[in-house]
């Protein structure tokens, strides 16, 4: 009898054990309404508890301000997810602390629909889905949006010319190059 208690013990802690783990590694879901959108791959979301939530679609990147297709691929998530309420699964944080992961509204997948629709670059520095790959493949085939221009330059190396941009200007500016004695006197 107590041989038996013991087996039936010992397999609770088996379940417990098996179901926190579960819980811990799962990918969390966070729903809510959108109220904001920053660009075409960031928004921000209100949880039911009123908590504002910055979101970054997991896979993909849109055109940066300033580029081609900026303002149609901000818009184009606009109206899909503007005042909606969306399910984000979350894959992890980024640097900046956004939630970053795969978002749908009403049963469509948003980062899958603005692969199809050309107006985000697959981000396969974070992301090896195959078939996103493939939607990105078809898009440019077709021509849509982004691809419709001969030589689209990507968001990331759009950023990182703009921060070396940035960083030479500010060394070949006047006050840059003055010596001390010259900044004291001006």
């Amino acid at each position: 009898m107590i041989t038996i208690f013991k087996n039936k013990l010992h397999r609770a802690a088996q379940l417990i054990l098996l179901f926190f783990l579960l819980v811990q590694f799962a990918e969390p879901e966070i729903t809510g309404s959108v109220t904001a959108i920053a660009d075409g791959d960031t928004f921000t979301l209100l949880t039911p508890a009123n908590k504002q939530i910055r979101v970054r679609l997991y896979g993909v990147d849109a055109p940066e301000k300033g580029q081609d297709f900026h303002n149609v691929s901000k818009q184009y998530l606009s109206d899909l997810i503007f005042k909606k309420k969306v399910v984000v699964k979350q894959i992890n944080k980024d640097r900046y602390k956004r939630v970053v992961g795969i978002v749908t509204v009403e049963g469509i997948n948003v980062n899958e629909a603005l692969l199809k629709k050309g107006l985000v670059w697959h981000y396969t520095q974070y992301d090896n889905n195959k078939e996103w790959a493939k939607l990105e493949l078809k898009a440019r085939k077709e021509k849509k949006a982004i691809w419709s221009m001969p030589n689209p330059t990507p968001p990331w190396n759009y950023r990182k010319k703009k921060r070396t941009t940035r960083s030479t200007s500010y060394i070949n500016s006047p006050l840059f190059l003055c010596t001390p004695e010259a900044v004291l006197t001006l």
